[in-house]
Protein backbone atom coordinates (compact mmCIF):
# COMPACT_ATOMS: atom_id res chain seq x y z
CA UNK A 1 0.00 0.00 0.00
CA UNK A 2 1.26 3.47 -0.86
CA UNK A 3 2.34 5.63 2.03
CA UNK A 4 0.98 9.16 2.49
CA UNK A 5 3.25 12.11 1.93
CA UNK A 6 4.40 14.03 4.99
CA UNK A 7 2.54 17.10 3.75
CA UNK A 8 -0.73 15.15 3.56
CA UNK A 9 -0.21 13.76 7.06
CA UNK A 10 0.41 17.24 8.44
CA UNK A 11 -2.71 18.47 6.68
CA UNK A 12 -4.67 15.62 8.29
CA UNK A 13 -3.54 16.78 11.74
CA UNK A 14 -4.72 20.35 10.93
CA UNK A 15 -2.19 22.65 12.62
CA UNK A 16 -4.63 25.58 12.36
CA UNK A 17 -6.81 23.90 15.02
CA UNK A 18 -4.00 23.54 17.55
CA UNK A 19 -4.04 27.17 18.63
CA UNK A 20 -7.17 27.03 20.81
CA UNK A 21 -6.09 24.24 23.22
CA UNK A 22 -2.51 25.53 23.33
CA UNK A 23 -3.83 28.98 24.25
CA UNK A 24 -6.10 27.48 26.91
CA UNK A 25 -3.18 25.52 28.37
CA UNK A 26 -1.23 28.79 28.51
CA UNK A 27 -4.14 30.43 30.33
CA UNK A 28 -3.97 27.63 32.88
CA UNK A 29 -0.24 28.19 33.37
CA UNK A 30 -0.81 31.93 33.85
CA UNK A 31 -3.76 31.46 36.20
CA UNK A 32 -1.68 29.27 38.50
CA UNK A 33 0.33 32.34 39.45
CA UNK A 34 3.45 30.21 39.83
CA UNK A 35 6.82 31.14 38.30
CA UNK A 36 8.02 28.95 35.46
CA UNK A 37 11.37 28.33 37.11
CA UNK A 38 12.47 24.78 36.32
CA UNK A 39 8.98 23.88 35.05
CA UNK A 40 9.81 24.82 31.46
CA UNK A 41 10.18 21.20 30.26
CA UNK A 42 6.74 20.40 31.66
CA UNK A 43 5.23 23.55 30.13
CA UNK A 44 6.69 22.73 26.69
CA UNK A 45 5.45 19.13 26.97
CA UNK A 46 2.01 20.42 27.93
CA UNK A 47 1.84 22.80 24.98
CA UNK A 48 2.88 20.02 22.59
CA UNK A 49 0.39 17.65 24.16
CA UNK A 50 -2.49 20.15 23.99
CA UNK A 51 -1.93 21.11 20.36
CA UNK A 52 -0.01 18.84 17.99
CA UNK A 53 -0.70 15.64 19.91
CA UNK A 54 -4.16 15.51 21.53
CA UNK A 55 -5.78 18.03 19.18
CA UNK A 56 -3.95 16.55 16.20
CA UNK A 57 -5.19 13.10 17.18
CA UNK A 58 -8.76 14.35 17.42
CA UNK A 59 -8.51 15.76 13.89
CA UNK A 60 -7.17 12.50 12.47
CA UNK A 61 -9.86 10.45 14.23
CA UNK A 62 -12.58 12.82 13.05
CA UNK A 63 -11.42 12.79 9.44
CA UNK A 64 -11.21 8.99 9.37
CA UNK A 65 -14.74 8.48 10.62
CA UNK A 66 -16.05 11.45 8.63
CA UNK A 67 -14.54 10.40 5.32
CA UNK A 68 -17.97 9.83 3.73
CA UNK A 69 -19.24 13.21 4.95
CA UNK A 70 -16.06 14.94 3.76
CA UNK A 71 -16.46 13.33 0.34
CA UNK A 72 -19.57 15.54 0.06
CA UNK A 73 -18.53 18.67 1.96
CA UNK A 74 -14.78 18.86 1.36
CA UNK A 75 -13.63 16.23 -1.17
CA UNK A 76 -10.15 17.76 -1.32
CA UNK A 77 -9.33 16.72 2.23
CA UNK A 78 -6.48 14.18 2.52
CA UNK A 79 -8.59 11.04 3.03
CA UNK A 80 -11.43 11.49 0.50
CA UNK A 81 -8.98 12.85 -2.07
CA UNK A 82 -6.85 9.69 -1.75
CA UNK A 83 -3.73 11.52 -0.56
CA UNK A 84 -4.06 9.50 2.67
CA UNK A 85 -4.66 6.08 1.04
CA UNK A 86 -6.21 2.90 2.40
CA UNK A 87 -6.37 2.63 6.17
CA UNK A 88 -3.50 5.03 6.78
CA UNK A 89 -5.91 7.58 8.31
CA UNK A 90 -6.88 5.11 11.04
CA UNK A 91 -3.25 4.04 11.55
CA UNK A 92 -2.13 7.63 12.04
CA UNK A 93 -4.97 8.27 14.52
CA UNK A 94 -3.99 5.24 16.62
CA UNK A 95 -0.26 6.00 16.49
CA UNK A 96 -0.83 9.62 17.52
CA UNK A 97 -3.05 8.44 20.40
CA UNK A 98 -0.30 6.19 21.73
CA UNK A 99 2.32 8.93 21.35
CA UNK A 100 0.08 11.40 23.18
CA UNK A 101 -0.38 9.08 26.14
CA UNK A 102 3.37 8.44 26.32
CA UNK A 103 4.13 12.17 26.40
CA UNK A 104 1.36 12.73 28.97
CA UNK A 105 3.23 10.57 31.48
CA UNK A 106 5.71 13.45 31.82
CA UNK A 107 2.99 15.75 33.21
CA UNK A 108 2.31 13.92 36.45
CA UNK A 109 -0.99 12.33 37.50
CA UNK A 110 -3.17 15.38 36.86
CA UNK A 111 -1.75 16.06 33.41
CA UNK A 112 -1.85 12.38 32.51
CA UNK A 113 -5.45 12.04 33.68
CA UNK A 114 -6.54 15.10 31.69
CA UNK A 115 -4.80 13.79 28.56
CA UNK A 116 -6.46 10.39 28.85
CA UNK A 117 -9.85 12.04 29.35
CA UNK A 118 -9.23 14.29 26.34
CA UNK A 119 -8.31 11.26 24.22
CA UNK A 120 -11.43 9.41 25.34
CA UNK A 121 -13.63 12.37 24.39
CA UNK A 122 -11.85 12.76 21.03
CA UNK A 123 -12.57 9.16 20.09
CA UNK A 124 -16.10 9.21 21.55
CA UNK A 125 -16.88 12.33 19.51
CA UNK A 126 -16.11 10.75 16.15
CA UNK A 127 -16.02 6.97 16.48
CA UNK A 128 -18.82 4.46 16.96
CA UNK A 129 -20.51 3.30 19.09
CA UNK A 130 -20.77 6.70 20.79
CA UNK A 131 -20.15 9.07 17.85
CA UNK A 132 -21.23 12.05 19.94
CA UNK A 133 -21.14 14.34 16.92
CA UNK A 134 -24.40 12.79 15.72
CA UNK A 135 -26.02 14.97 18.39
CA UNK A 136 -24.89 18.58 18.29
CA UNK A 137 -25.67 19.11 21.96
CA UNK A 138 -23.39 16.33 23.19
CA UNK A 139 -20.76 16.60 20.47
CA UNK A 140 -20.18 20.33 20.88
CA UNK A 141 -19.96 19.90 24.66
CA UNK A 142 -17.21 17.29 24.26
CA UNK A 143 -15.20 19.40 21.81
CA UNK A 144 -15.59 22.57 23.89
CA UNK A 145 -14.28 20.73 26.94
CA UNK A 146 -11.27 19.40 25.00
CA UNK A 147 -10.48 22.77 23.43
CA UNK A 148 -10.87 25.07 26.44
CA UNK A 149 -11.64 23.58 29.86
CA UNK A 150 -9.38 20.53 29.97
CA UNK A 151 -6.24 22.31 28.66
CA UNK A 152 -6.80 25.22 31.07
CA UNK A 153 -7.20 22.88 34.04
CA UNK A 154 -4.20 20.85 32.88
CA UNK A 155 -1.98 23.93 32.63
CA UNK A 156 -2.85 25.01 36.16
CA UNK A 157 -2.56 21.48 37.55
CA UNK A 158 0.86 20.68 36.11
CA UNK A 159 2.23 23.96 37.46
CA UNK A 160 0.98 23.30 40.99
CA UNK A 161 1.27 19.49 40.87
CA UNK A 162 -2.17 19.51 42.49
CA UNK A 163 -5.83 20.08 41.75
CA UNK A 164 -6.47 23.70 40.74
CA UNK A 165 -8.46 25.85 43.16
CA UNK A 166 -12.16 26.46 42.82
CA UNK A 167 -11.83 29.82 41.06
CA UNK A 168 -9.58 28.40 38.37
CA UNK A 169 -11.94 25.48 37.83
CA UNK A 170 -14.92 27.84 37.66
CA UNK A 171 -13.39 30.06 34.97
CA UNK A 172 -12.23 27.04 32.96
CA UNK A 173 -15.73 25.56 33.04
CA UNK A 174 -17.36 28.88 32.11
CA UNK A 175 -15.12 29.38 29.09
CA UNK A 176 -15.77 25.75 28.10
CA UNK A 177 -19.50 26.44 28.21
CA UNK A 178 -19.03 29.48 25.99
CA UNK A 179 -16.98 27.46 23.52
CA UNK A 180 -20.10 25.37 22.85
CA UNK A 181 -21.30 28.31 20.77
CA UNK A 182 -18.01 28.51 18.90
CA UNK A 183 -18.34 24.84 17.98
CA UNK A 184 -21.90 25.44 16.76
CA UNK A 185 -20.68 28.14 14.38
CA UNK A 186 -17.94 25.81 13.18
CA UNK A 187 -20.62 23.31 12.11
CA UNK A 188 -22.08 25.73 9.57
CA UNK A 189 -19.44 24.77 7.03
CA UNK A 190 -20.72 21.18 6.80
CA UNK A 191 -24.51 21.57 6.89
CA UNK A 192 -25.18 19.91 3.52
CA UNK A 193 -23.10 16.82 4.17
CA UNK A 194 -24.40 16.53 7.73
CA UNK A 195 -28.00 16.52 6.50
CA UNK A 196 -27.32 13.85 3.90
CA UNK A 197 -25.43 11.56 6.28
CA UNK A 198 -27.61 11.90 9.38
CA UNK A 199 -25.30 14.08 11.49
CA UNK A 200 -27.53 16.10 13.81
CA UNK A 201 -25.42 19.21 14.21
CA UNK A 202 -27.26 22.16 15.71
CA UNK A 203 -27.46 24.08 12.40
CA UNK A 204 -29.16 20.97 10.97
CA UNK A 205 -31.42 20.41 13.98
CA UNK A 206 -32.41 24.01 14.63
CA UNK A 207 -31.84 25.71 11.29
CA UNK A 208 -29.13 28.30 10.64
CA UNK A 209 -30.92 31.27 12.21
CA UNK A 210 -31.86 29.63 15.51
CA UNK A 211 -28.50 27.85 15.76
CA UNK A 212 -26.66 31.16 15.31
CA UNK A 213 -28.83 32.84 17.94
CA UNK A 214 -28.14 29.99 20.36
CA UNK A 215 -24.42 30.19 19.63
CA UNK A 216 -24.35 33.91 20.45
CA UNK A 217 -26.22 33.40 23.72
CA UNK A 218 -24.00 30.45 24.60
CA UNK A 219 -20.89 32.57 24.15
CA UNK A 220 -22.18 35.73 25.82
CA UNK A 221 -23.78 34.38 29.02
CA UNK A 222 -20.66 32.69 30.47
CA UNK A 223 -18.64 35.84 29.83
CA UNK A 224 -21.25 37.89 31.69
CA UNK A 225 -20.87 35.51 34.63
CA UNK A 226 -17.07 35.89 34.40
CA UNK A 227 -17.44 39.68 34.60
CA UNK A 228 -19.65 39.37 37.69
CA UNK A 229 -17.23 36.96 39.36
CA UNK A 230 -14.20 39.14 38.69
CA UNK A 231 -16.02 42.07 40.29
CA UNK A 232 -16.95 39.87 43.25
CA UNK A 233 -13.32 38.77 43.59
CA UNK A 234 -12.09 42.36 43.66
CA UNK A 235 -10.64 42.56 40.15
CA UNK A 236 -12.59 45.50 38.62
CA UNK A 237 -10.06 46.39 35.91
CA UNK A 238 -9.98 42.84 34.60
CA UNK A 239 -13.78 42.75 34.74
CA UNK A 240 -14.04 45.95 32.71
CA UNK A 241 -11.60 44.58 30.12
CA UNK A 242 -13.65 41.38 29.70
CA UNK A 243 -16.85 43.45 29.51
CA UNK A 244 -15.41 45.65 26.75
CA UNK A 245 -14.31 42.57 24.81
CA UNK A 246 -17.82 41.17 25.19
CA UNK A 247 -19.35 44.45 23.98
CA UNK A 248 -17.18 44.29 20.86
CA UNK A 249 -18.32 40.71 20.30
CA UNK A 250 -21.96 41.83 20.60
CA UNK A 251 -21.44 44.27 17.74
CA UNK A 252 -19.97 41.49 15.60
CA UNK A 253 -22.76 39.11 16.63
CA UNK A 254 -25.32 41.55 15.24
CA UNK A 255 -23.67 41.30 11.82
CA UNK A 256 -23.39 37.55 12.13
CA UNK A 257 -27.13 37.15 12.74
CA UNK A 258 -27.92 39.04 9.54
CA UNK A 259 -26.41 36.19 7.51
CA UNK A 260 -25.46 33.22 9.74
CA UNK A 261 -24.38 30.78 7.05
CA UNK A 262 -22.36 33.33 5.14
CA UNK A 263 -20.70 34.99 8.12
CA UNK A 264 -20.06 32.11 10.54
CA UNK A 265 -16.44 31.66 9.32
CA UNK A 266 -15.94 35.44 9.51
CA UNK A 267 -17.16 35.52 13.10
CA UNK A 268 -14.97 32.60 14.09
CA UNK A 269 -12.00 34.62 12.85
CA UNK A 270 -13.02 37.87 14.58
CA UNK A 271 -15.39 37.46 17.51
CA UNK A 272 -13.70 34.26 18.67
CA UNK A 273 -10.37 36.10 18.81
CA UNK A 274 -11.91 38.58 21.26
CA UNK A 275 -13.31 35.67 23.26
CA UNK A 276 -9.91 34.02 23.76
CA UNK A 277 -8.29 37.36 24.65
CA UNK A 278 -10.86 37.56 27.44
CA UNK A 279 -9.73 34.14 28.62
CA UNK A 280 -6.18 35.41 29.04
CA UNK A 281 -7.36 38.56 30.83
CA UNK A 282 -9.30 36.36 33.25
CA UNK A 283 -6.27 34.14 33.77
CA UNK A 284 -4.17 37.18 34.71
CA UNK A 285 -6.88 38.15 37.19
CA UNK A 286 -6.15 34.94 39.08
CA UNK A 287 -2.39 35.19 38.77
CA UNK A 288 -0.28 35.15 41.91
CA UNK A 289 -3.30 34.77 44.18
CA UNK A 290 -4.50 38.22 43.09
CA UNK A 291 -8.10 37.53 44.05
CA UNK A 292 -9.01 37.60 47.67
Amino acid sequence: MARPALSATLELLKPVTWFAPMWAFGCGVVSSGLPAGDRWPVIVAGVLLSGPLVCGTSQAVNDWYDRDVDAINEPNRPIPSGRIPGTWGFTIAVAWTVLSIVVATALGPWGFGAAVLGMALAWAYSAPPFRLKRNGWWGNTAVAACYEGLPWITGAAVMASARPDGRTLTLALLYSAGAHGIMTLNDFKSVEGDRRTGIGSLPVRLGPERAAQLACVSMALPQMVVVALLLLWGRPYHAIAVLLLLAAQAVLMERLLENPRGRAPWYNATGTSLYVIGMLVSAFALQAGAVS
